[in-house]
């Protein structure tokens, strides 16, 4: 992992690597709905961070139905992902980034048995945007929540059994919460939630009911 603490992203001398607190190989799908864990941890100086850049390893994988399929990542290997952050840092305040991957979207297959990560990933601070919480029923329904602002499109799979789901480091103002049941027998329903600055919307318990 390495960060780019130049104002200028092209620089080749402002990156600086940041070890790694605990090396080795990360479960994505262990992370969702407010789950996270911790990569590094680092004093940087004050003034411009600019981008961010992971490298992976060569043991990544995916898991169907109980079989392990080896992961292609060329990009990762070589150059590493980068992700813009472009903020400016102020002295004596801690900061904290989310790297939030979407593992659904980021692997794709070859058609020919073969998978690829080309990863969709998107960062935010915990000092920008709010959150949105909330609970939704029955786990039977395989239900999913859809929120949206205008071309901005986020997806939250509730926990199986509490229901719970979360959206973290969310742009401020309106957003339409749809609640979506892959189970066709029950109904969906949709309502809106505003969000603020540092605040965790709660948006309720749902329970969808059946048609």
């Amino acid at each position: 992992m390495e960060v780019n603490v130049s104002a200028d992203s092209g620089a080749k001398s402002g990156w600086q690597t940041l070890p790694l607190l605990h090396p080795g190989i990360y479960n994505l799908l262990k992370f969702r709905n407010g789950i996270d864990t911790v990569l590094a941890s680092v004093n940087l100086p004050a003034g411009s961070l600019s981008q961010m850049r992971l490298t992976l390893g060569n043991n990544n994988s995916v898991v169907l139905n109980g079989q392990s399929y080896p992961l292609q990542t060329p990009s990762a290997q070589q150059s590493g992902l980068k992700f813009n952050i472009h903020t400016t840092l102020t002295g004596g305040i801690v900061y904290r980034l989310w790297i939030d991957f979407d593992a659904g979207r980021s692997i794709v297959t070859t058609g020919a048995g073969a998978y690829i990560l080309k990863p969709v990933i998107r960062t935010y601070t915990e000092a920008i945007g709010g959150s949105i919480k909330g609970y939704l029923l029955p786990g039977i329904a395989k239900p999913a929540v859809l929120a949206v602002q205008g071309t901005d499109t986020l997806t939250a799979f509730p926990d199986s059994a509490t229901g719970y789901y979360f959206f973290g480091g969310v742009n401020t103002g309106s957003w339409n919460l749809s609640m979506h049941a892959l189970d066709s027998t029950y109904k969906d329903t949709a309502f809106s939630v505003s969000v603020a600055t540092g605040v965790v919307t709660n948006a309720g318990s749902v329970t969808l009911q059946k048609k």
